[in-house]
């Protein structure tokens, strides 16, 4: 069921309706005290909506007006954040963050970059073994038991997106400094994470 809009004629003729009757009180659209009446609907028309949307902007995929609390719940800004990032570079963070239940697999990995607007493939390597690894393979030490890599494009962009970016950002922002920073504080601690870029 859509939800009910309210106009400005509306709200003027609710208003219009609450005052008394006789004829200090005109109602008539053309006299002055009716337009003035009408003066405070579009404030009533925008409070409406507002109420009306409530919903969607507490949501943090879509939230608008409440994207500072939330950022304020999840400890952002932080340092991965950036010096300017744009409005939907900190809500695809807060969602990132809000919706991370953990994980070490590459599954988690990737939809937690995917998240924060990043395409990415993870690479786990391994040292040589005898009856395991093919010819050609390098021999490396243990410490590549504990060593993957995530690759990705070498500037992510992001594109000015009319009802998700906000006015001031933009027009096309790159970088992939949100997604080092949030990854390396999301990886195991005792694991070793390289980025490569093509």
């Amino acid at each position: 069921m859509p939800k009910p809009s309210y106009t400005d004629a509306d709200f003027t003729s609710a208003l219009l309706g609450l005052l008394p009757r006789g004829r200090v009180w005109p109602k008539d659209l053309t006299s002055v005290h009716a337009q003035a009446v009408s003066c405070f609907a579009p404030t009533f028309t925008r409070i409406s909506d507002s109420a009306l949307g409530l919903i969607d902007d507490l949501f943090p995929a879509t939230t608008v007006n409440f994207l500072a609390e939330w950022e304020a719940t999840l400890g952002l800004p932080d340092p991965c954040s950036g010096v300017s990032p744009t409005f939907q570079g900190r809500r695809n963070q807060v969602v990132a963050r809000f919706t991370n239940t953990g994980g070490q697999s590459i599954q988690f990995f990737t939809a937690y970059a995917a998240g924060l607007g990043y395409a990415i493939t993870i690479t786990q390597y391994a040292p040589f073994r005898c009856g395991q690894s093919t010819c050609g393979q390098q021999l490396g030490g243990a410490d590549w038991f504990f060593t993957w890599a995530v690759n990705c494009q070498l500037n992510t962009i992001s594109h000015f997106r009319t009802g998700q970016s906000a006015m001031g950002d933009p027009l096309a922002s790159w970088g992939n400094a949100v997604l080092e920073c949030e990854l390396t504080e999301a990886k195991p601690s005792h694991t070793r994470l390289q980025f490569h870029y093509s």
